[in-house]
Parts: C-alpha cells; sequence; structure tokens
C-alpha cells in the first residue's frame, strides 16, 4: 500500500487529537504513515547579524518524503498549509488540506466532513490541482544569501513600515521601473487574496499563469498594481541606505541591505492540492470573503 504523509501542527491540540484519529484509521486500512509536524516548514526570520541561509528551499523536506508517497494530509489553519507547502512540492507530494484553524481560505475539507474525505482519500476519489510558488533568493553578487520557497507572497519594505522606500526593479527582459512606496508585495495567483489584496491589488484566478507586483502605499498615483507574465524572473535593487525587511508568506524573512538584490522567479515544482470535488474558486470568495454577495437595501425607517 502507498505511503501517506500527515503533517500537523503540534501547537493545536485539535490538530494533534485529529492526526491521531487519522492515522489509526489509514493503518487500519493498511497505509503506512509518515507524520511529522508542520514546524519543519517554517523557515523563521534570520538572526539580523547571522543572516545567512545558504541552505535552497529543499531543506525544508521531512525524512522519509519523496515523490513515490501517495499524498500527505495537512491539519491546521492556512499557515500550516503555507508550512506543509515548502515541505511538499520540493518532492511533488500533493497536499489535502484539512481545516482546523480559523478561515481556512486554502482547505479542501473541514472535521465535519472528515469520514467522507477520508473514504475518498482510501477510494482514490481525488484528483489534482497545482498552483505556481515561487523560489526566493536574496543574492549578494553571486552569493545566496537566502532562500525559501513561497506560496503567497514576498514583501520588501522597511522596519518598522512607517516610511517611504525606493526600489528598482527589473521584470525580465522588460526596462527597470522605480517605485517609491511604503514597500512592494510581489505574490502569485494564490496570494493575490492575501496581502496583495490588503495593499489594493486585483484578485486573480489560480489558473492564470502570472505573476502581481503591488506597492504598499505607493507615493505616486502612477504607481499601481502590476500583472505580468509569471515566466519573467523579477529582480529587486533596494534603493535605500537602510536595511530593509522582506517577509514571505507571513511567516519567514531576513534582513535585505543595500548591496543586496532579491530575486524571486517561478518555482519549477508547484504546490499540489488534493481535490475532492470541483474547486468552485468563486465561491471559496464568495462564503470567505464574501465577494460576490447580492446588495440588499436596508428598510425605509418608518
Amino acid at each position: 500500500m502507498p505511503r501517506v504523509g500527515l503533517i500537523v501542527n503540534d501547537g493545536k491540540d485539535l490538530a494533534v487529537e485529529t492526526a491521531i484519529t487519522i492515522q489509526a484509521r489509514l493503518e487500519l486500512a493498511g497505509h503506512e504513515v509518515v507524520r511529522v509536524s508542520s514546524a519543519g516548514g517554517l523557515v523563521g526570520f534570520a538572526n539580523p547579524d547571522q543572516h545567512l541561509r545558504t541552505l535552497g528551499y529543499n531543506a525544508c523536506v521531512p525524512e522519509g518524503f519523496d515523490a513515490s508517497m501517495a499524498l500527505a494530509i495537512v491539519l491546521g489553519g492556512d499557515g500550516t498549509v503555507l508550512s506543509a507547502a515548502r515541505q511538499t512540492a520540493p518532492v511533488q507530494v500533493p497536499i489535502l488540506a484539512i481545516n482546523t484553524g480559523h478561515l481556512g481560505f486554502l482547505a479542501e475539507a473541514y472535521l465535519a466532513d472528515l469520514d467522507r474525505a477520508l473514504d475518498q482519500v482510501l477510494t482514490e476519489q481525488w484528483t489534482i490541482e497545482e498552483r505556481c510558488s515561487l523560489v526566493v533568493s536574496v543574492m549578494r553578487g553571486d552569493q545566496r544569501r537566502w532562500e525559501a520557497l513561497s506560496l503567497n507572497e514576498m514583501a520588501l519594505h522597511r522596519e518598522p513600515l512607517t516610511s517611504m522606500c525606493h526600489f528598482e526593479i527589473a521584470i525580465g527582459r522588460h526596462a527597470p521601473v522605480d517605485i517609491s512606496a511604503d514597500g512592494v508585495i510581489l505574490s502569485t495567483p494564490t496570494g493575490s487574496t492575501a496581502y496583495a489584496l490588503s495593499a489594493g491589488g486585483p484578485v486573480i484566478t489560480p489558473e492564470c499563469p502570472v505573476l502581481q507586483l503591488a506597492p504598499i502605499a505607493p507615493h505616486s498615483l502612477a504607481s499601481r498594481a502590476l500583472v505580468f507574465s509569471d515566466q519573467e524572473p523579477v529582480t529587486i535593487f533596494p534603493a535605500t541606505p537602510e536595511r530593509l525587511m522582506m517577509v514571505v508568506d507571513g511567516s519567514a524573512g531576513c534582513y535585505v541591505w543595500p548591496e543586496d538584490r532579491v530575486l524571486i522567479r517561478r518555482s519549477d515544482h508547484p504546490v499540489k492540492f488534493v481535490r475532492l470535488a470541483d474547486h468552485e474558486f468563486f465561491q471559496v470568495l464568495r462564503n470567505k470573503l464574501g465577494w460576490g454577495l447580492p446588495h440588499i437595501a436596508k428598510p425605509d425607517r418608518l
């Protein structure tokens, strides 16, 4: 029988309790279960004085995870899914996200549907949807100083986020552009409903082969979100004398100094999501973010 991964947010009692139930059910059906903590995908924030992370993004893959694994079940909230993506994408293991958190925007199933979800897993009644991911690298000359995989976005800004920065940004073969803003966000379509949305960027449906550059509080009416081909690598040169803070998917990052540059490119390894039913993106937007709800006028006062 194929092996199944189990990635658990060990800091949440509900996730741990659910993991025990799932592991017992899978082992009873004859599957070998490889259980790991989602903490293995939390790259964290580098020490400001020693922020070298020369290991590539493959370093997040847990022991025992490889391409022969049928799938990995992820227990936690959206943050846990982002962490699990770093652990599974390099070896192309599909993930089934079962929400034990709050919003659950990236979840495929909920605890109320756990029995049905496991039945579908055991009978292989599922499909795979691929989502674009990014390789985010901090370079100094030819030296890679830091690197991580990103499913949502990379944000680069001053610390604290209180004053304007200058950025020179080169997108593929195009002429570099200058942006003055509190910061910039480079996001995937999956990340278009996260930080980029809060910064005024558009929602992008997941199947679009594009990336989005969104300035944070730009100091120009001409600086607005830009959508472009995901085949174009992006290089960001900080044109500010002070150090900047780079944050990836809200849970990883490092300082970026004036002599550094940030290189972002589409990863050759997409994040694979297990789908138990047709994934209707507009319905997710409606249920989670209230998009497209009908307007209901307030009744006239009597």
